[in-house]
């Protein structure tokens, strides 16, 4: 690579045009400018941070709110404008019926508890979306921190692997760095991890690159770097580029980043457990993240918003994948040995109507949200809350968003009442004003 100098000259965020004719060259490399800064900013783990537990996240993220009704909040004995035609099944565990189109994840219940008290005032797709992944109520005037992009903070990298992964991108692109900056983002994978194809461009090398090609590249690189710093004095801004760099090279050439991605490592078997679709083999490549040291993995299933036709799209097209991929990654994590340092979360931006409508679906309900949390050292096998006959409203031990926020940040051992300092100088608590829910901890 051949570098052309054009003067000193540093733009405000401290970033010379040396440094942007060097990134361009990254194409070579398969990544983008946005992806580079994501990976190279974020933070090492903390040094004397020993209230920081060594555990990893998978949030299952039903976006378009979940029938809390027809999945882990059942009404058998409600009017059949209420109930519709789905029933319940008993789990597992004694006293502890969820929807009878889960009779897979019936069988582990016992793994995960349910919170059937969760209670919003925001019944609006976007703003509740960020509501729920952030732990703060919506506002226009500042965009709050997801619960990836503060354990990424917290945790940072592991074996190359970046803090925080993302299947599909940002939902209404909320869920991110927020205010402490793009570079908490995620690492974002598209594409059907159900292809036979599929792979993630930004560990794959572009056709005609192969690995001898990258390693003699990047040892010409770091010989004209070398040799720039004993001829110039290197400027701090300089050298996190060259760590921008470091971090990006890692990640493509990582053999543990390669392994991870690689379903096909995979026996059959297991595959056809976690089901052959989207949602299934995304849970089973969140394992193998979590696995190879991503601390947060968000698999993102969208689909749920049901105005229409409720009952046969859920029974044709949603329970059976969430039935087989949720219940076979509690299953494998148990097996092996995962699970108690892999929390599991379960949860969508709503729930919805307990009256069914005029064309056969539910409506936006905010007042009665189910949440599920299991593994990372959360008690499970127990339902917290309860909502009255109809499921409209709890009636026992209502439990806000805040509490569910400040509730998986304590699983990580992170204090829920500290601030990060926004970009104007103002600290801002990474918690809104919840508490834990302590019959879970």
């Amino acid at each position: 690579m051949i570098e052309i100098e054009l003067g000193k000259h540093r733009d405000c965020d401290g970033i010379t045009r040396r440094d942007v004719l060097r990134i361009g060259a990254l194409s070579v490399l398969g990544l983008t400018m946005p992806d580079l800064f994501r990976a190279a900013y974020a933070e090492k783990v903390l040094t004397g941070k020993t209230n920081i537990k060594d555990i990893s996240c998978i949030l299952l993220w039903m976006g378009g709110g979940p029938s809390h009704i027809d999945t882990f909040d059942p009404k058998p004995d409600a009017p059949q404008d209420i109930r519709g035609p789905f029933g319940a099944v008993a789990t597992n565990v004694s006293g502890i019926q969820i929807g009878e189109h889960l009779p897979k994840l019936a069988k582990h219940a016992d793994k995960f508890s349910i919170v059937r008290s969760v209670t919003s005032p925001d019944g609006t797709h976007e703003t509740a979306t960020s509501y729920l992944l952030t732990g703060y109520p919506f506002s226009r005037a500042i965009e709050y921190p997801g619960y990836g992009a503060v354990v990424a903070r917290e945790k940072g990298y592991q074996n190359a692997m970046p803090p925080f992964v993302s299947f599909g991108g940002l939902q209404f692109n909320h869920g991110g760095g927020g205010y402490m900056g793009d570079q908490y983002n995620p690492f974002i994978i598209n594409g059907d991890p159900n292809n036979p194809g599929f792979t993630v461009n930004d560990i794959t090398p572009p056709n005609g690159i192969d690995q001898t090609r990258m390693e003699r590249r990047q040892l010409l690189r770091t010989a004209l770097d070398d040799w720039q710093r004993n001829t110039e004095t290197a400027a701090p801004a300089a050298l996190t580029m060259d760590e921008f760099y470091q971090r990006a090279y890692a990640l493509v050439t990582s053999p543990a980043a390669k392994k991870a991605f690689n379903l096909h490592e995979e026996p059959d078997k297991l595959r056809d457990a976690y089901g052959r679709n989207y949602f299934g083999q995304s849970c089973l490549l969140a394992r193998r993240l979590v696995e190879a040291g991503v601390r947060f993995v968000q698999v993102n299933f969208g689909g749920w918003d049901t105005h229409q036709n409720n009952f046969e799209w859920l029974k044709n097209n949603m329970l059976p994948p969430l039935d087989a991929g949720y219940s076979a990654l509690l299953e494998d994590l148990h097996n092996r040995g995962m699970l108690d340092t892999t929390l599991v979360l379960w949860m969508g931006e709503f729930g919805r109507t307990p009256r069914i409508n005029s064309a056969a679906g539910r409506d936006h309900w905010p007042n009665a949200i189910s949440v599920c949390m299991g593994g990372g050292g959360i008690k499970t096998g127990i339902v917290v809350g309860k909502t009255n006959e109809r499921g409209e409203a709890p009636v026992d031990r209502p439990v806000r968003v805040e509490d569910v926020a400040a509730t998986i940040y304590t699983a990580f051992g992170i204090d829920y009442t500290k601030s990060y300092m926004s970009p104007q100088g103002r600290p801002i608590k990474i918690n809104y004003d919840g508490t834990p829910i302590q019959e879970l901890l």
